[in-house]
């Protein structure tokens, strides 16, 4: 807070010509703390738990915002996808392209092949699902219109690909292959949006602090955000590889979803223990 106040009087004394001098010595006050609040310090495993448990649920309930718009715009676009596919059935051919089109309206899950492969498929899943999610997260550098767009784009084709499999009665198929990982997957798209969200807010509305603090505080969140979803997205990589394509019963299927996303919530908005120290005695008067 206090680096922050002082970068705010910095560009208070940097508009005024007869504070020169005073600006000079405060741009090298706040350098020098700059390099004691930024820094990295060195990795110690065993802060893996307390980030978890402690940190990123204050990270992410502070940026919470940021993430409930990049669900609202995934919401957006797949409202889109829907309209337009019950609009003009054509549209799914342009997003789905004609091979899964032809698949969906013979009736057969596209997934099947992934069970056969499973271990090659799990790691190439894994894969697919950090790019997008990192890409997703990055392009907060546009100004959020990167951002914005492929959260739109992932919500499109969701829509596109749940209606296609509506209207050809295949909608248990779907969501019982897609609620296992999905729960996962899909929370961690929009927490990597939230954090590029976050990125481009510090890039196009610092404030009362130069852009460069502004954008250097907006990413150090957006980077807790981001590694937060790594765990999430190997989980679901590894059940959309050997769980999610299987013959299971979609009632256990969906069970497992149940319970992964009350798992999830219930880690994301953990508060540490405050009892203890509020049960602590009070000293005793003399």
């Amino acid at each position: 807070m206090l680096y922050r106040q002082t970068a705010a009087d910095l560009s208070v004394l940097r508009e005024d010509p007869t504070g020169q001098l005073y600006a000079r010595r405060l741009n090298q006050l706040l350098a020098r703390a700059h390099n004691i609040i930024y820094t990295g310090k060195r990795v110690n495993a065993s802060g893996i738990v307390p980030f978890f448990t402690k940190t990123y649920p204050e990270v992410f309930r502070r940026n919470f915002g940021y993430v409930f718009a990049a669900v609202v715009i995934f919401l957006a676009g797949a409202v889109v996808g829907l309209l337009m596919t019950l609009h003009n059935p054509a549209f799914q051919l342009q997003v789905l392209g004609s091979d899964m089109v032809n698949t969906i309206e013979h009736r057969k899950m596209w997934t099947h092949s992934v069970v056969a492969i499973k271990p090659v498929a799990s790691s190439a899943i894994m894969t697919n699902n950090l790019s997008v999610t990192f890409l997703t997260f990055a392009m907060g550098v546009t100004g959020g219109l990167g951002t914005v767009y492929l959260i739109f784009f992932n919500g499109l084709l969701l829509g596109v690909v749940g209606t296609s499999c509506w209207l050809n009665q295949m909608s248990l198929q779907l969501w019982s292959f897609v609620a296992p990982h999905g729960v996962l997957e899909l929370p961690s798209i929009f927490i990597a949006g939230g954090a590029g969200l976050r990125i481009a807010q510090g890039m196009l509305f610092p404030g009362f602090v130069s852009r460069r603090d502004s954008l250097n505080a907006a990413g150090a969140e957006a980077i807790q955000l981001l590694i937060g979803t790594i765990p999430m997205l190997v989980i679901a990589g590894v059940l959309e590889g050997f769980f999610s394509p299987t013959s299971e019963t979609a009632l256990l299927k969906f069970s497992v979803a149940a319970g992964l996303f009350v798992l999830l919530v219930l880690c994301l908005t953990y508060r540490p223990d405050r009892s203890s120290s509020s049960s602590q005695p009070s000293p005793g008067r003399g």
